[in-house]
């Protein structure tokens, strides 16, 4: 007998309520997890549509498996399962981050908690590295795309240029040249000329510190989860502009202890930003980033879902999207290494991120157990000072 909409909403509500606690190691490992519920147990979708549905996160902006939920809940259940689906996601994450934040603000600059956070900090650099590592693989797949990432590296980190406009210059650039063929010589001369032309746009303006406002904490959220593709890890690019580098709101310390956090957590990594708005605005702080960061999401693939077939075709989207991954690869190592140097402060810190590294790219283990065993090293270390 076909459940009822009122019962496929409450299907989607508890599938997705149990992968909020229980989803743990980032994007891939929550597709699995998706993939072995609604195909193989619940039968809710083919093999194919699940791809269809893998490959449509990658053609918008936001957190991949956040959008995955949305995607089914969705087709399960409509309109209503498309909230209950993201929102059953989201919350869980976000109420163990939120309980995390408020310990960190409490206990956050004892002596126990900074030793526990001076073993965890290199093993965050080195799982950040092995996430580089494993989409740059992917990513960089020809010499234009190789070309991309280093120009982009090099426009980032010794130029300064702005992030979000390195994001999709990159974007159209790569699309602009791997279709050139498809292009009349007379238009290709005259888009080349218009680019160049906007190419002085581009320099990273300098900004004033100011105090935490909440609604430009929303509104930076909002703009992230809006344009951000990729990875959870390319939101600490975005993370370190807008927050440490702009605003001056946050460390780089205090980045990367939230980057670590989002890391041990269930759910989405994209929950960093209840830790930083709970750090900036107490628990109001909290709620707007959460808000912000997500908004987006469910806004996309409202959009994006009916067009799903037609978007996949597209040599045009497929050459942007590339663009835009090698952009975000490049944004990401530039920002761990500033971030690395803020962590790997001594021999043991480097010992620790180069053993965490090797046991990562080796034996794959679970990132949740080596932060962990970072945190115990941390706490040993400080018994002998």
């Amino acid at each position: 007998m076909d459940p009822s909409p009122a019962q496929r909403v409450r299907e989607v509500a508890g599938l997705f309520l149990k992968l909020g606690f229980t989803a743990f190691g980032g994007p891939a490992a929550h597709f699995g997890l998706m993939h072995d519920e609604v195909v193989k147990r619940r039968k809710w979708l083919t093999d194919q549509e699940f791809l269809d549905l893998l490959g449509a996160t990658n053609l918008i902006p936001g957190p991949n498996s956040t959008e995955m939920t949305i995607h089914i809940g969705f087709l399960r259940a409509g309109w209503p399962g498309l909230i209950a689906g993201g929102l059953c996601f989201i919350v869980p994450a976000m109420s163990i981050v939120l309980a995390l934040a408020w310990a960190y603000t409490q206990f956050g600059s004892t002596p126990q908690a900074t030793w526990l956070l001076y073993g965890v900090k290199p093993v965050v650099i080195a799982i950040i590295i092995q996430a580089i590592w494993n989409l740059g693989r992917k990513a960089v797949t020809n010499l234009l795309l190789a070309s991309a990432c280093l120009v982009i590296l090099i426009l980032y980190f010794f130029l300064h240029f702005n992030e979000i406009l390195l994001l999709f210059g990159g974007g159209f650039a790569i699309m602009l040249i791997a279709n050139l063929k498809r292009l009349r010589q007379e238009h290709l001369n005259s888009l080349f000329a218009a680019s160049l032309a906007k190419l002085n746009l581009m320099a990273r303006p300098a900004v004033a510190s100011v105090p935490v406002s909440l609604p430009v904490l929303f509104l930076t959220f909002l703009k992230i989860g809006a344009i951000l593709y990729g990875s959870g890890y390319v939101l600490l690019a975005f993370l370190h502009a807008d927050l440490v580098v702009r605003l001056h709101w946050l460390t780089d310390q205090q980045l990367i202890e939230a980057i670590a956090v989002g890391q041990v957590t269930p759910g989405p990594l994209f929950t960093t930003a209840t830790f930083i708005g709970y750090i900036l605005g107490g628990v109001p702080g909290a709620l707007l980033a959460t808000l912000g960061i997500f908004l987006p999401s469910f806004v996309f693939v409202a959009i994006s879902n009916p067009l799903i077939p037609r978007m996949r075709k597209s040599v045009w989207i497929s050459s942007f999207l590339d663009g835009v991954n090698v952009a975000a690869i490049s944004l990401m190592a530039v920002v761990t290494l500033q971030l690395g140097q803020a962590s790997l402060i001594d021999l043991p810190t480097i010992i620790i991120a180069l053993i965490s590294l090797g046991l990562l790219l080796r034996f794959k283990l679970n990132s949740t157990w080596l932060i962990a065993g970072g945190a115990i090293i941390g706490l040993l270390i400080s018994l002998f000072q």
